[in-house]
């Protein structure tokens, strides 16, 4: 008999718990999967009434619809001062009041009470007066809320409101108006290194600020040696620096210098062109070679460009 068909037998014989093990392992599967389908044998649901719930919708529907009816589609306008009103749709057409010529912004509620407006309408006028409303034109009249269209044809042509300036009303053909005036600038030449704040408020284009950050800036450099220097002050347009430029002049040369040396690393690093490693390898230079002999000598150094050297030499000595 071949090995194969003696160990079979062995593969495919299983023990008595092994087979217990099985058929509750079946069992199992079988339960959890028909499990679902026996919820509803056992958990029986509550019948939801929908009826109060119709009923509520239907309350609501009703509202609506009333209150709809109650409110008309208005538009408003932001730049409109007339106020919301409760006065019904209706209202007596034939009393219309006496007529007269009046201003608006000065008749007093007796007034309009005489021209027939009624009291709400009177108290929405006194309203937007007393918050500093103007009326500027007599058509302003037709914004007034709850004058009717009959009503504002009615009164504007008897709307003379008077200019405050000239005497004049605003309705007639020979009204003034204020035009604008161009500012004058003073075509003063102004000197960089001795004006103040206001000679620089002075030219056009520059505020206060910008006259600050100029003066700022000079007195950070010594002076200006240059009146092109003026255009490096920080957020400077060189729009506005084009336009003033004309104006600006150097009459009182007052550049401060700085003794390279005996200035310190600290005091060369403060000036606006020279930085802290310039500043830094120009007194190592000096530690290690003695002193300068003239300005030019600090071209030796091998980080100082043509730049920075024609930039700053202004601003520096050897005595």
């Amino acid at each position: 008999m071949p090995k194969s068909r003696k160990y079979l037998p062995e593969y495919l014989s299983f023990t008595r718990k092994e087979r217990t093990g099985i058929i509750v392992v079946i069992v199992l599967i079988l339960l959890f999967t028909t499990l679902p389908f026996l919820f509803p044998f056992f958990i029986s649901s509550k019948p939801v009434d929908h009826t109060a719930f119709e009923k509520e919708i239907a309350a609501l529907k009703i509202k609506e619809q009333d209150s709809s009816r109650g409110f008309e589609k208005r538009s408003y306008d932001d730049n409109d001062f007339r106020y919301p009103s409760r006065e019904k749709k209706y209202y007596d057409k034939g009393s219309k009041g006496e007529l007269f010529y009046f201003d608006p912004n000065t008749l007093s509620a007796e007034g309009w009470k005489k021209l027939g407006l009624r009291d709400k309408t009177i108290g929405t006028i006194q309203k937007y007066l007393a918050k500093g409303g103007k009326f500027y034109k007599p058509e302003d009249v037709s914004k007034i809320w709850g004058l009717h269209e009959d009503e504002v044809q009615r009164l504007i042509p008897y709307v003379a409101i008077k200019q405050a300036s000239h005497g004049n009303f605003a309705g007639s053909k020979n009204a003034e108006y204020k035009t604008y005036e161009k500012p004058n600038y003073n075509t003063t030449v102004v000197d960089v290194n001795t004006a103040d704040t206001s000679a620089f408020v002075a030219l056009p284009g520059i505020g206060s600020k910008l006259a600050n950050r100029i003066i700022a800036f000079r007195d950070k450099l010594g002076g200006f040696y240059k009146v092109e220097q003026v255009a490096e002050t920080f957020a400077l347009p060189d729009s506005v620096f084009q336009k003033i430029k004309g104006r600006l002049a150097i009459t009182t040369p007052l550049v401060k210098k700085l003794n390279i040396n005996s200035a310190t690393v600290d005091e060369l690093k403060m000036h606006p062109y020279i930085r802290y490693n310039i500043a830094n390898a120009i007194v190592q230079y000096r530690a290690q070679h003695g002193s300068f002999s003239a300005v030019g000598d600090i071209r030796k150094i091998m980080m100082i460009t043509d730049d920075i050297y024609s930039k700053a030499a202004p601003y520096l000595s050897a005595q």
